[in-house]
């Protein structure tokens, strides 16, 4: 059996266009006579900018509609920042594949100072993660964190337009769109822990669908696979969500993962952090183990809190 029309639904910003034009091209190169459609969309994260995330439903926001999509049949796959999916998907989809990392870590954005530590005492820098707000309030409790929502252009512009000192966004991201010259500062994984999946791609599809499985196979990267696997594990075991402060990075050398994780107070005044390392083969189970390392160092508490 074969197919000769395949349809990716995807988000309208620019970089989830670039996202799914990649996937396209490699689907059309892997597999002649195959025609691979683009469907664009808004998503309800991408309408809901004037609140946090974690206050409006979490990242999955961003994935409703492209998931109902594939659900009712108007498409059958779907491309996805890998820190945009959250640790649990709807019944009947599935991550088909995971393609090879691009760069991990965070950037420092400023049109005036070239790092962090460039930054004057109060200076206000724009997020929308928890994660980072974390992180920069431990490194710099002194800075005035606020809100920044949109996508990586809106973003940019809004930093343009001086209503902050800097901004922090996914070096990943600024690459892919040929904007690496805004990058001043990248905050290495020791410094800025990345968010779980940062930097790959992940394919979802109905997991009653065999033939695009198939199809999307060869894109498969296994060690980018392992080491989002191990994260992921993580972030479900902490019920990770947009309303949790969770870092999760795994790297893998010869058939060895080290996996670090972290989880902190948005104030900055408690970091937790643990690292652990495994094999390969037990990616899943290292995510769980790491995630009980930080429990066991007081994260549960941080964890209720949040809850509450």
């Amino acid at each position: 059996m074969q197919k000769d029309l395949l349809r990716i639904a995807t988000r309208k910003s620019p970089l989830a266009l670039w996202q799914a034009e990649h996937v396209r091209s490699r689907l059309e190169e892997l597999h002649p006579g195959l025609e691979v459609q683009l469907l664009p969309m808004t998503t309800t994260g991408d309408q809901l900018l004037s609140q946090p995330l974690s206050q409006v439903g979490g990242k999955g926001l961003f994935l409703k509609e492209l998931e109902r999509a594939m659900l009712d049949g108007d498409a059958d796959l779907a491309v996805h920042s890998m820190k945009d999916v959250p640790p649990v998907l709807p019944n009947r989809l599935g991550l088909v594949a995971i393609l090879p990392r691009h760069t991990p870590e965070d950037a420092f954005v400023s049109n005036d100072y070239t790092s962090l530590d460039a930054l004057p005492q109060g200076a206000v820098v724009g997020t929308a993660s928890l994660r980072r707000t974390t992180q920069l309030k431990a490194l710099r409790p002194d800075l005035e964190i606020a809100l920044l929502r949109g996508n990586l252009q809106t973003r940019l512009r809004k930093l343009d337009e001086g209503q902050y000192a800097a901004i922090v966004l996914a070096c990943a991201g600024l690459e892919r769109l040929g904007l690496e010259d805004r990058i001043r500062q990248r905050l290495d994984a020791n410094t800025m822990v990345p968010a779980v999946g940062q930097g790959a791609l992940g394919l979802e599809a109905r997991l009653n669908d065999p033939l695009v499985a198939s199809l999307v196979e060869p894109l498969i990267c296994p060690q980018t696979t392992a080491c989002v696997t191990a994260e992921r594990s993580l972030s479900e075991h902490l019920g990770g969500s947009c309303s949790v402060p969770i870092g999760a990075y795994a790297t893998l050398e010869s058939d060895t993962i080290t996996l670090s994780g972290l989880v902190g107070r948005t104030d900055g005044s408690q970091v937790i952090k643990a690292q652990l390392s495994g094999p390969v083969e037990q990616a899943q189970a290292l995510g769980t183990e790491v995630a009980k390392a930080l429990v066991a160092d007081g994260a549960q508490t941080i964890l209720d809190e949040l809850k509450a």
